[in-house]
């Protein structure tokens, strides 16, 4: 009896420990979860998946500037912390709004822009305002310097020498390296820095940097029908330009598969540049045997563009087209013949080292790249032309024309060889007639 009651007693304090443990635990869990934001419906700037960043990690990397968070405050981008300051001073130096103005606007907005980030960011209200005002600022002059030179002054050494503005543009252009997009509209807003009646949008001013600096993918002729009102930042302004002409039915597909532009030549298909500055407005005239493409640039920053644009794509989840470009274009060139018969058709542009590049590029794009075959943009074109390689009088009419009609010194040739062939069989037909008369 004794020792049960010692027992029971010397259990007590342990018993309210393990209370206190538990409190203490669940407060800490429950201040964690009032600080998370990872998971807001409007996040939309993102770390580049680990798949994707092995693959080629430079083309997600800045090189000269950080904007946002993800690469705030390292080493080798430091430098340009000095070009945000004058950049700033220019931004309030041409606004009626003062710092204190732009500060309040942007604290007020704090929560709505931790929550455009898939990360959380760990730093405190008052450094986080400090970064917003002066990236956003340097985005916007920078914006305006590259369509007005007026902005830059001779001390400025991204436009004069050593000209860093190549490596700006890049940098500008990188997913990691976004700041969402109504955050630069509403502090022009603000100010009077894009002028005054009739004053430009934000939106005209991108359209106008991205139609100069990267005219190869800013579709010109259907810019008046492109709704930009929900764009997120400069990334999805680029894969905005890219919306596909129309959307293909649900619907599977047996193969998953075309023939190169060597197959498709040796089966008769005539390859045409596309009016059309959409890359993926890609169309196959089945009667004609016409398959029209897009002019593709390809330089030494396509790789970047198109690998942040995809990596947006896959962390988004909202469409996967690009990723579908990518594939069809791979299927396409998958050999240094393949790339030259497109250049000589004006088709891509090729200002890399050489056509074994190009294949190259296709062939490291497509590495972790993600389709969905149900909703597979190019489908319909894919089965058109698998239809029209498959017919049998396509492909000799090709090789007829080829190699026996492609010159007329050829073509003189052949029909002379056919001409005297008739008037052989119709010799000995008469022959035959003659004899049988007698």
């Amino acid at each position: 009896m004794e020792t049960v009651g010692t027992s029971s007693t010397d259990d007590e304090p342990s018993r309210h420990q393990v209370s206190l443990d538990i409190e203490t635990l669940a407060k800490s869990v429950k201040a964690e979860l009032e600080i998370s934001y990872a998971f807001s419906d409007t996040c939309c700037i993102y770390k580049v998946p680990e798949q994707l960043r092995e693959v080629n990690e430079k083309a997600y990397t800045p090189r000269l500037v950080s904007i946002g968070p993800i690469h705030h405050a390292k080493e080798k981008l430091k430098a340009m912390e000095d070009h945000k300051r004058m950049y700033l001073k220019e931004f309030l130096a041409r606004s009626e709004v003062s710092v204190e103005g732009f500060i309040e606007f942007i604290k007020e907005n704090e929560t709505r822009l931790r929550n455009c980030y898939a990360e959380t960011i760990e730093f405190n209200s008052e450094y986080f305002i400090k970064m917003i005002l002066m990236d956003a600022a340097f985005v916007i002059m920078f914006l305006l310097k590259c369509k007005n030179k007026d902005f830059s002054g001779s001390r400025d050494s991204i436009f004069y020498p050593p000209h860093k503005s190549v490596d700006v543009r890049v940098d500008i252009c990188l997913l990691e390296n976004q700041l969402p997009f109504f955050i630069l509209e509403e502090l022009c807003g603000l100010s009077t820095i894009l002028g005054n009646s009739p004053k430009p949008t934000l939106i005209e001013l991108t359209h106008g940097f991205f139609s100069k600096e990267w005219g190869s993918w800013a579709v010109g002729e259907y810019w008046g029908k492109i709704d930009f009102s929900e764009v997120k930042h400069l990334v999805d302004f680029l894969t905005i330009y890219q919306q596909p002409p129309q959307q293909q039915q649900n619907e599977e597909l047996e193969v998953l598969t075309a023939p190169s532009v060597k197959e498709l030549h040796q089966a008769g298909v005539k390859f045409v540049l596309s009016s059309s500055k959409n890359l993926l407005d890609i169309k196959f005239d089945r009667n004609k045997g016409r398959l029209e493409i897009p002019r593709l640039q390809l330089d030494d920053s396509t790789e970047i563009i198109i690998r942040n644009m995809q990596a947006f794509e896959q962390c988004h989840g909202l469409y996967g087209y690009v990723g579908d470009y990518i594939f069809l274009m791979g299927l396409f060139v998958s050999a240094s013949k393949d790339v030259e018969m497109l250049v000589e058709n004006r088709i891509i542009e090729n200002w890399l080292p050489s056509n074994e590049e190009v294949v190259q590029l296709f062939y490291n794009l497509n590495k972790q790249n993600s389709v969905r075959g149900r909703f597979f943009l190019f489908k319909g074109l894919i089965k058109d032309l698998n239809a029209f390689c498959e017919k049998p009088w396509n492909k000799w009419k090709a090789n007829l024309k080829q190699n026996y009609f492609n010159t007329p010194w050829a073509a003189i040739s052949v029909s002379g060889a056919v001409i005297l062939l008739i008037l052989t069989v119709l010799q000995s037909v008469c022959s035959i007639l003659q004899v049988l008369s007698f």
